[in-house]
């Protein structure tokens, strides 16, 4: 039993191999190449190293002065204080 199943898988594949063979050099025959072409990478494409001629350098991280940070500190405070009379109101 095993070496008849085992004879038919090897039967097909011959079959499947003789086919393939012929679909190859069909293709030949027809102008197209034997080879199928290369498929693209899949996933994002690479980082681009250079930087393009004529590109803007990166702008300067901006930096925040320390009256700057107070005036935002105490405007903060000030909200939260504000939310906070409000929600001890109702």
């Amino acid at each position: 039993m095993h070496t008849l199943i085992q004879s038919r898988w090897e039967l097909r594949t011959l079959t499947i191999d003789r086919d393939i063979a012929q679909l190859l050099q069909a293709r030949a025959i027809l102008g197209g190449s034997a080879t199928p072409a290369p498929k693209k990478a899949a996933g994002r494409p690479k980082k681009v190293v250079a930087a393009p001629v004529g590109a803007k350098p990166a702008k300067k991280k901006r930096k925040l002065s320390p009256e700057g940070r107070k005036r935002i500190a105490d405007a903060v405070k000030k909200r939260w204080a504000a939310q906070k009379a409000a929600a001890a109101a109702k």
